[in-house]
């Protein structure tokens, strides 16, 4: 592990205004599987069907053993230690907010309060028919809206379903403002997850990614770290509070 990277990602912290945006690759670290590795979740799925307002619709059956089976996150799963850094960095004023991919909240388990969720979350639940709130347990168990009869659905973004306009602004707006800019865990390969990293660094923010795998933005970066996150965060901590 590179100490001087760790010291030089410290620095940039303890300057304020940093961004985070977090993939796949930092919830593994809590024992959630991924999605595009050659073990992860879409790897024997195809996401454009399962995960599709199509499916939720025609063949509801398959669509619910498909959340329950893969995407819903059992209690025992917690925030690493990553989640939390970022929730204490987020806390001290030194990170702005947080823009993920992650569907999981373990942002929010872990204590931050700025994120904002480009793909929607699996909780609350809610009815696809009617729209009104419904409970998780209900979900799971397969049962119907006691509304309207209709079908209950996680609050994650669908194939077919545009996303949230809120958080794509305030994701722009904090990519435009910031001065750093740190991925972690994110294979910038789908836009929009490509688009915020460049953002930020077109308005002169300074680009941190950290990821096992090299991701096509490694280019353009001013820090690189191909490491486990939770591991090197917490070297990066031991440096934060220095002068």
């Amino acid at each position: 592990m590179s100490e001087e990277m760790a010291k030089q990602v410290a620095a940039l912290i303890r300057g304020r205004g940093v961004a985070i945006f977090s993939g796949a690759g930092l919830s593994t670290e809590s024992g959630l599987m991924d999605f595009r590795s050659k073990d992860g979740i879409w790897a024997h799925a195809d996401p454009t069907r399962l995960a599709s307002v199509g499916v939720l619709e025609s063949n509801y059956d398959e669509f619910l053993e498909f959340y329950k089976a893969r995407l819903f996150v059992p209690d025992e799963v917690q925030p690493n230690v990553g989640h939390k850094l970022i929730a204490e960095w987020e806390k001290r004023g030194y990170v702005d907010g947080v823009i993920t991919q992650n569907v999981d909240r373990l942002h929010q388990k872990a204590g931050s309060v700025n994120v904002w969720e480009l793909h929607g979350s699996l909780e609350p639940v809610y009815c696809h028919s009617c729209g009104r709130p419904g409970d998780r347990d209900d979900f799971l168990a397969g049962k119907p809206c006691p509304h309207c009869g209709g079908h209950l659905r996680p609050s994650v973004v669908l194939f077919g379903e545009m996303l949230p306009q809120r958080a794509l602004e305030a994701a722009d707006e904090l990519s435009r403002r910031c001065r750093t800019f740190i991925v972690l865990g994110s294979s910038l390969v789908v836009s929009p997850a490509n688009y915020f990293p460049r953002e930020a660094k077109m308005n002169g923010a300074e680009l941190v990614i950290i990821n096992r795998d090299p991701t096509p933005l490694d280019g353009m970066a001013d820090i690189v770290v191909h490491e486990g996150i939770g591991a090197f965060l917490t070297e990066v901590e031991k440096y934060v509070e220095l002068p």
